[in-house]
Order: C-alpha cells, then structure tokens, then sequence
C-alpha cells in the first residue's frame, strides 16, 4: 500500500480534531527524525521514511527491543505503529519517558520503515481503545465512556461477572500473564458488579471520577505509591475505592494487539511485537 494512503485512513479513523497531545520534550534529541506535522500536533506520522508498506508491526512503545526485533527480520518498505512515540520508565522519575535509540532510528531510515504514533486517539474511546481493547479481555462488558483526558474519553466503566475484587484480581492476573498489585482499600465484593478502567496510568487524573460514579473498584496500569501518586492513594484509601494495578505495558497491549486485525482488515499484513512490562509500575 502507499504510504501516504495508510496515513490518511489512520487519520480519518482515528484523529478527530477535538484531540490534543504533547511530547515535545520527549523527542528533542531525536527531532532531526521527526515528521514536521508531529512537531506541530503531537500525534500520527512520527517518522515519514517509507512510499511503501508492504507490512505493520505494532507495538506499546518504541523501545530498542522492539526496534531491534523488526530490524532482525530483515523488514523492508514497512511501518511500525506506537501507541507512545518515547519509552516509559517510571524508575526515572520525574523524566518518566526516555526518547528513541537514534542509531536504531539511522537504520529504520535506511530500510524505508517509518514509525506512526496514536497516544491520545488510541486512548478515546471506540473498538481499539486502550481500555476498552483491557476491558474485552477481562471479560467485562463496557456500559460507558469516561474520564476526559486532551478531548478523549480514556477510561470505560463495565459490568464483570466476577462477585469479589479477589476474584477480578485473579481474573487480571492470568489475563496480562504476571503478577499485579491488588490495594485493598474496599469492600470485598464489588458493588453492582460495576468496575472502572483506566489503562495505562492516570491514577491521580481519574480517581476522583471513580468515586463521583460510586464504583469501589479501578482496574489500571501504574498504582505505585510516589510522590505524585500518593494522594490520590489516600483519596482511593478514605472513599474505599480498590485498586488494580498492571503495569503501564500490560493494560495497553490489547488495543495494539487488536490492531492487527484492523490492519489485516485494511489489506496490510500486521504483526504485534511483545516487549516487557516495568514492574515497577506497580
């Protein structure tokens, strides 16, 4: 497929104009790369390197794993799809994401692979989003959209069949395939068996909205107690919201996962590239 055609059926899939980002900070040192319509806006065609795709890989962020994994199958004329056009790591705090390997970036130019980014978009609300792509994976059925974040709706509530935060926990433990972080800060059933989601992070951003909508259970990826985090722990601690921790990662895979199918769809083969969540997330 030409390149350019890809980017305009992502554009009208996805980005509306209601919809904002910024990650300017994030890719300074990498900006001689960088596609002047995302210095502009922050979302879609980071990396304009390709006339031709003839393949996608996604994946969660652009790490020099992930990198490095599409560059040894010798791909060519090919796009790699991010959620995050930088790399979380929460261990340096308060700098939280790490820009692009610019020698894997030389290389992704000379092989024609170009790198196209969703972060807000992919969030709002819709079949591939975020939390709703988490929510389908538990099992849970979404009722509704919520949590406003740069003109989208990131967050999903839902009905699970599951009678007690245990019993979810066990749920989204199996579901991402390694521990998660359980803070028991409620009642052990979960009321009305209804449950809030917010993958990826958000913690501080949402959990106000969580107790509005008198839901004792958020469903997330990063719950570890720091500086920023550690009021909205106690807010969720004195209105007896629990809280499900599983890492950054883990709870935003899905809807790149799911997107393979919408590329497939679209007639350009797709592949998901699987990294490693941060643990420390939790």
């Amino acid at each position: 497929m030409k390149a350019v055609k890809l980017y305009q059926k992502l554009e009208a899939d996805f980005i509306t104009s209601a919809l904002s980002d910024d990650w300017g900070e994030n890719i300074d040192t990498v900006a001689d790369f960088i596609a002047a319509n995302f210095e502009q806006r922050s979302m879609g065609l980071v990396c304009d390197f390709a006339t031709e795709i003839d393949r996608v890989y996604t994946a969660v962020f652009p790490s020099s794993s992930v990198l490095s994994a599409i560059l040894k199958t010798g791909a060519k004329d090919a796009m790699l799809f991010v959620h995050h056009p930088a790399i979380w790591d929460i261990r340096q705090a308060p700098h939280v994401f790490r820009q692009m390997d610019r020698q894997l970036l030389q290389q992704f130019k000379a092989r024609r692979i170009s790198i196209y980014n969703l972060h807000v978009p992919l969030d709002n609300y819709g079949e591939h989003s975020t939390s709703a792509t988490l929510a389908r994976a538990l099992g849970i059925q979404v009722e509704t959209a919520f949590a406003p974040y740069f003109g989208a709706l990131c967050g999903v509530l839902g009905r699970t069949s599951s009678i007690t935060v245990q019993a979810l926990s066990d749920k989204f433990q199996a579901v991402v395939g390694h521990k998660i972080k359980l803070y028991n800060y409620g009642e052990r059933e979960i009321r009305d068996g209804l449950v809030a989601i917010v993958a990826g992070g958000g913690l501080a951003e949402t959990i106000k909205e969580v107790a509005q909508r008198k839901v004792n259970v958020l469903v997330t990826g990063i719950t570890v107690k720091n500086s920023h985090s550690r009021p909205a722990h106690e807010f969720a601690e004195k209105h007896k919201i629990n809280l499900l921790g599983g890492t950054h990662y883990s709870t935003e895979k899905f809807a790149c996962i799911s997107l393979v199918d919408y590329f497939d769809k679209i007639g350009v083969p797709a592949e998901f590239i699987k990294d490693q969540p941060l643990m420390a997330d939790l």
